[in-house]
This record gives structure tokens, sequence and C-alpha cells, in this order.
């Protein structure tokens, strides 16, 4: 079950820059001028998380695997984009297949790179790109509405209900409001998902600023953070430039001088990965021993039985029981022997919802 945020926004934002310090690669070719990614570039960028390393000194194991998300870099949107300006439709449609937005807005001044629209505003960067995906998704709606109409004549109940809900989607959508936007019960959003709207999907704005602003940001970064509150959305400000430089540097503590240096807690790609898992709802379980420490990605809410399934679909299919020990109890104790000796390990049955941080042993049988 793979996750992934695209990387969209205006063309000369940063965007591939960014992609390319994320995943320490060269692979999206950074120029200075629109639509020089033609195709979408896909790198998976491991998640930092400092408990694998807690797990792996307790277990000594042969190998450590930590848990990845996937990074989309789709080519810059254009004003137009929904009527196929640029090379729109194409990079929509790239758009439509991931999880989640991570909405890069240039939010630094340099006369040698040009903004598409000569000038620095990075609220006016979001209407553009905003308004072309609710176009976008208006166009969609307006065409598959018809055919759900007689659906719903016949008696289709199913139909009629994803009516009514696409004709407040579009009452919402020409006044300027995306679907994220709109409050659907439990039951109507699993049908709006099966819409596949580009508004649906959860935003990340991330401000990219010049070097000297990667600590406390500049105006154009608070200001994006302010209109990102008032939305509901989380704003991760870093400098794509900078990033470029600490993903040159091999050595992690080399990096970590570097980092001291200039002030900065962690990287951006520490950031912006975190809180694309965020973004994602996404929780971390791990299975732990001298073979193997290893993290798992799944949904919040998910039950035992079906994160026994991430492992291997018998462990799903013939799952008896989870043996689970939280986290801060398996450190604190020193281990999984220790743990179970002192009665720390919880047998959870199948409709066990897993916590974040949980170590679990899956017994099965098939």
């Amino acid at each position: 079950m793979g996750f992934n945020c695209g990387i969209v926004g205006l063309p000369n934002v940063g965007k591939s820059t960014l992609f390319n310090a994320l995943t320490e690669t060269s692979s999206a070719n950074a120029e200075n001028y629109p639509f020089c990614t033609i195709e979408p570039n896909i790198g998976r960028v491991a998640l930092v998380d400092n408990r694998l390393d807690e797990l792996a000194q307790i277990n000594n194991p042969k190998q450590v695997i930590p848990t990845f998300i996937d990074f989309v870099d789709i080519a810059g949107l254009v004003q137009g984009a929904s009527k196929g300006e640029g090379l729109g439709n194409q990079f929509l449609a790239n758009i439509r297949e991931v999880d989640a937005i991570c909405h890069v807005i240039r939010c630094f001044d340099d006369n040698d790179i040009t903004h598409v629209n000569n000038k620095i505003d990075p609220l006016d960067d979001i209407e553009i790109i905003e308004t072309e995906l609710m176009l976008s998704d208006l166009e969609s709606l307006s065409k598959r509405i018809t055919s759900i109409e007689k659906k719903a004549k016949g008696g289709d109940k199913e139909s009629k209900v994803t009516m009514e809900l696409m004709k407040q989607i579009i009452i919402k959508l020409e006044n300027g409001i995306p679907a994220r936007e709109i409050e659907f019960s439990k039951e109507n959003f699993i049908i709006v998902k099966q819409l596949n709207l580009l508004t649906i999907k959860p935003v990340l704005f991330v401000a990219n600023v010049d070097e000297n602003a990667s600590v406390k940001g500049n105006t154009y970064s608070q200001q994006l953070t302010e209109f990102g509150l008032s939305k509901g959305i989380k704003t991760i400000t870093l400098s794509a430039k900078l990033e470029s430089e600490i993903s040159e540097i091999a050595d992690k503590e080399e990096r970590k001088e570097f980092l001291n240096a200039m002030n900065l807690k962690e990287s951006g790609l520490e950031k912006l990965s975190k809180a694309g898992y965020g973004l994602l709802d996404l929780i971390t379980y791990f299975t732990a021993g001298p073979k193997e420490v290893r993290a798992w990605t799944i949904k919040k809410g998910t039950i035992a039985k079906e994160a026994a399934g991430k492992i291997h679909n018998d462990f799903s299919r013939g799952f008896i029981a989870a043996e689970t020990i939280a986290f801060e109890d398996y450190v604190t104790i020193g281990g999984e022997q220790q743990a179970r000796e002192n009665g720390y390990v919880r047998t959870e049955g199948k409709e066990y919802v897993v916590i974040d941080g949980d170590i679990i042993v899956f017994r099965f049988n098939v």
C-alpha cells in the first residue's frame, strides 16, 4: 500500500529543486523556465523516526527498515491549465493520482529567477492553482452528472445520493469553495472520495524561502502561514536551495553539524516527510527482533487484523492475536523478553485499533 504526495505549484517556485533535495538525487531537471518537468518524477523518501534507532540499540538487528513516503514532482501549472494551457491536462491528471498535495509557494525575491506572473505574491499564486483545480473538478462533475441523474430517475438509490452530493459540490465550487472545505457525513464522504476530485485531497503549504529566512521565515511565509491557519492547512517553511546543499552532505554527523551551524533543529526533509505523514493521517507500528527492526505504515484507525495484512496476507487470513507492547514500555524495560517477564505484553484481538508506536508480534495459523 503506497502513500504519495504530489509536489505542485506554479513554474519556477522551486518544486524540482526541493524534490531533488528530498530524494537526494538530481533526477528532476531544475531549470529556469516553465515545464522543465515533462513527466512526473517519483521519489521514495524514508521517514526520519528516532524510535527506530532506540529499537535498534536494544535488538542489535541485522537490518533496520524505515517507513517511506513517496513524493511526486509534478510540472508547474499555469493559469488556464484546466483548459489545456501549458501542459495542463496532463498534469491535472497526474495530480488526480496522488493521495495528497504539497503546494510549493515561492516566498523569496530573486531577479535572476523569473516568476510566471512577474510578481511575488503567495496568496495570488495559491488562488491561481486552487482556481484551476476547482475548474477541473467542475468540468469533471458536469460531464458525469447527466448519466448519474438518469440512474437516479430510474430508481437507483445510491445514484440519487451521489447526484445530490454532486449538485452540492458544484454549487460550492462555483462560489470558489473547494470540496475539502465542505462538511460531509462519514457515509457521504466515502461516496465523495469515489468522485476522485482534485479539491477533496488534503493540502500542505510549503513556503520556499531564501537561505537567510530558513529559520524564522519572512514576510511572505508569515502571510502564507496565517492564510493556511484560516483554511486549516499546515504550512512548512524551508529553503529548497539550502536543502539542496544539505542533501549533498553524505555523512550524518557532518550534516548535523551543518544544521546546528544554520540554527536548524531538523532538515526540511524531516519536517516535510513528517508533515506529509500527518497530512495523510498515517501512523507507525513496529516489529522488532535480532533479524530485523522495521517500521510499518498504516492509516490511523486501522485494526490489528488489517495491520497484520501489511506484513503478509497470511498474517491477516489466519490471524489469531496481536501481542502488543507500548513503545515507551518496550524501551524502558529493555526489550521484548523483559516486557514478557514483567507483564507489559497485551494480547489483543483482531478488532484492536493499533496505536502509533506499538511493537507487535502477530500470531497466526494458516
